[in-house]
C-alpha cells in the first residue's frame, strides 16, 4: 500500500516572503512544505533521520508567528514527558515566553487527566479523583480475584490487569468487551471482574492510566457539547509518533480533529515497533481514508546515516508490504558497508564485539558513540561479562544491568544462603518470595529476636519455630522454608551447582511463579533465569560463582566518564550513535519464534521493522552478528543466519570471514516459516561465504532443528560414530575418553569435568 505525496514545490500565494520567516531558513524543501501546510489534515512521514522534531516545534512557531492561532488554541501531543518538554524547549527557543501559554502540550495521558478533572462528574468520579499506580491496581485485583473464590496462583493480578489494559487501549468499556473474551480468565468471568473493577474504582473516587483516555472518550461520546468546545478551542493539534497511537488514542484525536480539522500527524510507519503493547500501525496506514483531504508529505532526507547504511535498511523494509513506502536519502559521503559475522557460540560472539570496542577506542573512537543491540534482554550477559572482564565501561539503557535484574537478584540469593546460612540480606529477600504467608509482621518478630540474641536471621527462625511466640500459620511457613533450605545444603554436596540452581528455582516455587504471571515482561525474566543457570556452567564451583558475582556487583558506578550503551533494540528507538553492533541475527532468535507463532505475518513485518530501527540507529558504521550455535534450555542448538540477513541488499554488506569456522561440507537450506520474497542476492553471498569457510560448525554438521535448518548433501567424514575408548576434544569441556554411545549423543568422561553427555559433532578425535 503506498500513499502519493503531495507535491511540494509550489507555496502558498499569498505567503510572506523567506526573508521576512527566518525560522524556516534551516529548513529543507520538504520541511518547509510541513511546517507552512497549516490548512487542513497532514501526514507527514518523517523517516528515521529526518529532523522530524524540528518540523513540529517550527510548525507551532510558524502558526503562532502568523498569529493563525492563540497559544492556548493548539494542542500537542507526544508519548514521553522527556519528549513534551524537548518540543516546549524548543518552541521556546523560536517564540520566546509565549510558549508557555500552550498549557495543552504534553503526553495523551496528562491532557486527557487534565479535560477529566473538568468533566470528571459526567463519569460518576469527583474532581480530586485519584490516579493509581501499577501495585495499587494489582492490589485492588488481587482482592476481587480472591472475593470469586479464584486461585492467585492460578489466576495471577497481572494477568488480568493486562488484559483490562488491551481492553482500555481498545477503547472498551465492559460493556463493549467481546463475549468470547470471557473465558481469558478465570474461568470465564474476565469480563464480569472487569466491571467489578470499574465499579469499586468508582466508589474508590479513582482510576487507572488506562481510564483517563477511556473516560475522555465516554465523555465526548455522550455529551456532544463538551466535545464541541474541545473541537472548537483547538484550532491545530500536531501528534508526534502518531505510528505508536493505539485505537483509544486514535479515536480521541479524530474526535477532536473534526472541528476545525487541523490535524497534522507526524510518524513513521516503519518505525512501527510497539504492537505488543496496544499500538496500531493501521492509524497511520490509513489516515488517507480517515480523512479524504488529507496532504502526504514525506521527509525523506536523512541527516543522520551514511548511504551505505540508508540503503541497507530500505532494502531490508521493502520486503514489508504493510507500509507506505518512502525513499530515504543523504548528501553525506559514501560510509563502510555494513559487516556481517559469523561466530561459532555466542561467548565468541561477546569477544569479537568487545575487541572491536577496544579496536575503536584506540584509534579515538569514543565509547559514548557506540552501542550494542540485542534483540532479549537474557543476550546481554555473556556481553556484560566480557565488557566486565576487561574493564570497558557501559551502562545499560532502558533497565538495569543483567545480575541486577530483581529475578537474579532473587535466584542469586537462595544460591548464596544455601552456601552461606547466616546471610541476612539473602533471608529478607527471599523468605517470602514467591509467596509462603510470612509477611512483614513475622519478619519483624524473628528479625526482633535476632537482635536480642544476636543470631542471625536463619538461626533466630529456627528457634521461633519451636515456640509459640509466631502465629501458628507463620511457624509452618517458616519450618516449610527452613526444611527446603536444608534439603538444598544437603543436595549441594552432590549435585553440581548448575543442577542445584535449576533444583532450587523449581522446588521453591519460583520458576512457577514466572510462569504463571502473564505480563509482558514474564517471558523475558524466565529466560533471564536460564540464562542465569546457563552463566553458572562457566564455574567450577557455586563458591567460585558467588564470588564472581559479588565482585561484579561491588564494581564502582561512580565514574561519570563515558560508557558503551548495551540495549534491546525497542529501547534504542530516538537514539543514535557513531558504531552500532547489532547481536544475535539467528532465526527463532530475531525474528523471535514466539512473534510469528502469535501473530504470523503481522509479527514478521513488525520484526523486520525493528530490524530496520536498529540499523538505522548507526551513524557510521554498523556489524550485524550471528551465532552458528547457541545454548536453549541447556542444550547446545545449530542456527541459521536470519532471514534479514538474506534481505539485505548485497552492494550494502560485506561478509566477514571468520578463521577456523567451516561447514564440514553440509549445505544449508532455508526454511523459513514465512516466505515474503525469494532470497535476494545479499542471502547469495552469505551461502558463498559458508562454502569458503565464512562461517558453518567447526565440529562437522550442526545438530538438525526441527523448523529452522535442514541439512542436505551432506559427505562429512566426522559425522561416523565414536566408538567406547576413544580420546576426544570438546571445545568447552576439553579431553576426554568416550564411555557411552547412544546413537549420536555420547557420554565423555573429560579429563577436568567429568561425565558429560555431548552430541557427536561437538567432538574431534585425539
Amino acid at each position: 500500500m503506498r500513499l502519493t505525496s503531495a507535491p511540494i514545490a509550489s507555496e502558498p500565494a499569498a505567503a510572506p516572503g523567506r526573508a521576512g520567516l527566518p525560522w524556516l531558513a534551516a529548513l529543507n524543501e520538504a520541511q518547509r512544505a510541513a511546517v507552512e501546510t497549516t490548512d487542513g489534515p497532514l501526514l507527514v512521514l518523517s523517516g528515521a533521520g529526518t529532523g522530524k522534531t524540528r518540523v513540529l516545534t517550527t510548525r507551532i512557531a510558524h502558526i503562532l508567528r502568523l498569529g493563525l492561532a492563540r497559544p492556548p488554541e493548539i494542542l500537542a501531543v507526544t508519548f514521553t514527558n522527556k519528549a513534551a518538554r524537548e518540543m516546549k524547549d524548543r518552541v521556546a527557543g523560536l517564540v520566546g515566553p509565549v510558549a508557555e501559554g500552550i498549557a495543552f502540550m504534553g503526553t495523551f495521558h496528562a491532557l486527557a487527566a487534565r479535560i477529566l478533572r473538568v468533566h470528571a462528574e459526567l463519569v460518576g468520579l469527583r474532581p480530586n479523583f485519584s490516579i493509581l499506580d501499577t501495585d495499587d491496581q494489582l492490589r485492588l485485583l488481587k482482592q476481587l480475584i480472591e472475593a470469586e473464590g479464584l486461585d492467585l496462583k492460578r489466576w495471577p493480578a497481572r494477568y488480568l490487569a493486562a488484559l483490562i489494559d488491551g481492553w482500555k487501549n481498545r477503547a472498551l468499556p465492559p460493556a463493549k468487551v467481546p463475549k468470547g473474551d470471557a473465558g481469558l480468565f478465570g474461568e470465564g468471568k474476565a469480563i464480569d471482574l472487569y466491571r467489578q473493577y470499574q465499579e469499586r474504582l468508582s466508589l474508590l473516587n479513582a482510576c487507572d492510566f488506562g481510564d483517563l483516555l477511556l473516560h475522555n472518550l465516554t465523555i465526548f461520546q455522550t455529551h456532544e457539547d463538551v466535545l464541541s468546545t474541545y473541537q472548537q478551542r483547538f484550532r491545530y493539534i500536531l501528534v508526534d509518533e502518531y505510528q505508536d497511537t493505539n485505537v483509544c488514542q486514535y479515536l480521541w484525536l479524530r474526535l477532536l480533529a473534526q472541528g476545525h480539522m487541523n490535524l497534522c500527524c507526524v510518524g513513521d510507519d516503519d518505525q512501527s515497533i510497539y504492537r505488543w503493547r496496544g499500538a496500531e500501525v493501521d492509524n497511520i496506514l490509513r489516515f488517507e481514508s480517515d480523512f479524504p483531504n488529507a496532504r502526504v508529505i514525506r521527509l525523506e532526507q536523512n541527516y543522520r546515516s551514511t548511504p551505505t547504511i540508508l540503503g541497507a535498511a530500505s532494502g531490508l523494509i521493502a520486503a514489508n508490504e504493510s507500509r507506505l513506502g518512502k525513499t530515504l536519502w543523504t548528501e553525506r559521503p559514501d560510509g563502510d558497508p555494513l559487516r556481517v559475522l559469523g561466530h561459532w557460540d555466542a561467548e565468541e560472539e561477546a569477544r569479537a564485539i568487545t575487541d572491536e570496542i577496544e579496536s575503536l577506542q584506540t584509534r579515538g573512537h569514543a565509547l559514548d558513540e557506540m552501542a550494542i543491540l540485542v534483540r532479549a534482554s537474557f543476550q546481554m550477559r555473556e556481553i556484560e561479562d566480557r565488557l566486565l572482564m576487561l574493564g570497558l565501561p557501559y551502562r545499560v539503557v532502558g533497565g538495569p544491568r543483567f545480575y541486577e535484574r530483581a529475578e537474579i537478584r532473587d535466584a542469586n540469593a537462595y544460591l548464596r544462603l544455601i552456601h552461606q546460612p547466616d546471610d541476612d540480606l539473602a533471608f529478607e529477600r527471599i523468605v517470602n518470595r514467591p509467596r509462603r504467608g510470612i509477611g512483614d509482621t513475622t519478619l519483624s518478630e524473628i528479625a526482633r529476636y535476632a537482635r536480642a540474641g544476636r543470631l542471625s536471621l536463619t538461626s533466630a527462625a529456627r528457634q521461633l519455630v519451636t515456640t509459640d511466640d509466631l502465629a501458628a500459620r507463620a511457624r509452618t511457613a517458616i519450618a516449610a522454608f527452613l526444611g527446603d533450605l536444608d534439603r538444598w545444603r544437603l543436595a549441594a554436596r552432590t549435585l553440581r551447582h548448575t543442577e542445584l540452581a535449576e533444583l532450587v528455582l523449581d522446588e521453591s516455587g519460583y520458576t512457577a511463579m514466572w510462569m504463571a504471571d502473564k505480563a509482558a515482561e514474564a517471558p523475558g525474566r524466565l529466560e533471564n533465569l536460564k540464562e542465569l543457570v546457563r552463566s553458572m556452567d562457566g564455574f567450577e564451583t557455586l563458591e567460585a560463582y558467588l564470588e564472581h558475582i559479588a565482585l561484579v556487583m561491588e564494581r564502582e558506578e561512580a565514574d561519570p566518564g563515558p560508557r558503551v550503551s548495551l540495549m534491546t533494540m525497542h529501547a534504542a528507538k530516538g537514539l543514535e550513535f557513531e558504531t552500532v553492533f547489532l547481536a544475535g541475527w539467528e532465526e527463532a532468535l530475531f525474528p523471535s519464534q514466539r512473534t510469528l507463532d502469535e501473530s504470523g505475518q503481522a509479527g514478521l513485518e513488525e520484526e523486520r521493522r525493528l530490524a530496520y530501527v536498529g540499523i538505522t540507529r548507526a551513524k557510521e558504521r554498523a556489524f550485524i552478528s550471528f551465532a552458528a550455535n547457541r545454548r536453549v534450555h541447556g542444550t547446545w542448538q545449530a542456527a541459521l543466519p536470519s532471514r534479514f540477513i538474506s534481505e539485505l541488499p548485497s552492494d550494502c554488506v560485506e561478509i566477514v570471514t571468520q578463521p577456523g569456522l567451516h561447514t564440514g561440507g553440509a549445505r544449508f537450506e532455508e526454511t523459513p516459516r514465512f516466505e515474503s520474497r525469494a532470497p535476494g542476492p545479499g542471502w547469495q553471498r552469505m551461502k558463498a561465504a559458508a562454502e569458503r569457510g565464512a562461517w558453518g560448525h567447526a565440529r562437522g554438521r550442526p545438530p538438525e532443528i526441527e523448523g529452522h535448518a535442514r541439512l542436505v548433501g551432506t559427505s562429512d567424514p566426522s559425522a561416523a560414530r565414536f566408538s567406547i575408548g576413544e580420546r576426544v576434544f570438546h571445545k568447552k569441556f576439553g579431553y576426554g575418553r568416550v564411555v557411552e554411545v547412544d546413537g549420536n549423543k555420547l557420554g565423555v568422561d573429560f579429563e577436568h569435568s567429568g561425565v558429560k553427555r555431548v552430541i557427536d559433532t561437538f567432538l574431534e578425535r585425539h
